[in-house]
């Protein structure tokens, strides 16, 4: 009987560690207008906190931001909405307007008079 009894104590154990295990996504944004480090600075101190988010790390080289978090508390739209709201476009989510404007002229885009210069379009190969 203690046996039957240890065996069947294991088996629901490790079926509700496996119900417990949360989706884990990891996705990359473009984000074209953050090109230096107060950007970076500003996007990841704003998104950082919110739930679900467990990493976040902008790349102003590349204008990519790499987020990861989890499926079932947020989603990537979410994040996109939370990275415009700080004044940046997000892929295909452009940025707020009024935090848009809030941001240093240093971090603004060059057609609206700020220190970030044209992004480069690379040459295709001939």
């Amino acid at each position: 009987m203690k046996p039957f009894l240890i065996s069947a104590l294991a088996i629901i154990i490790s079926t509700a560690s496996f119900s417990q295990v949360k989706p884990i996504r990891v996705d990359t944004i473009k984000t074209p207008n953050a090109l230096c480090e107060n950007c970076k600075k500003r996007i990841e101190a704003y998104v950082k906190p919110y739930d679900g988010i467990l990493e976040i790390t902008v790349n102003y080289r590349k204008a990519e931001t790499k987020v990861k978090y989890l499926t079932d508390r947020i989603n990537i739209e979410e994040i996109k909405a939370y990275i415009a709201n700080c004044g940046y476009d997000a892929g295909d989510v452009p940025a707020a307007e009024d935090a848009y404007e809030r941001l240093p002229k240093t971090c603004k885009k060059f057609e609206d008079g700020g220190g970030h210069p044209k992004p480069k379009v690379p040459v295709p190969a001939q």
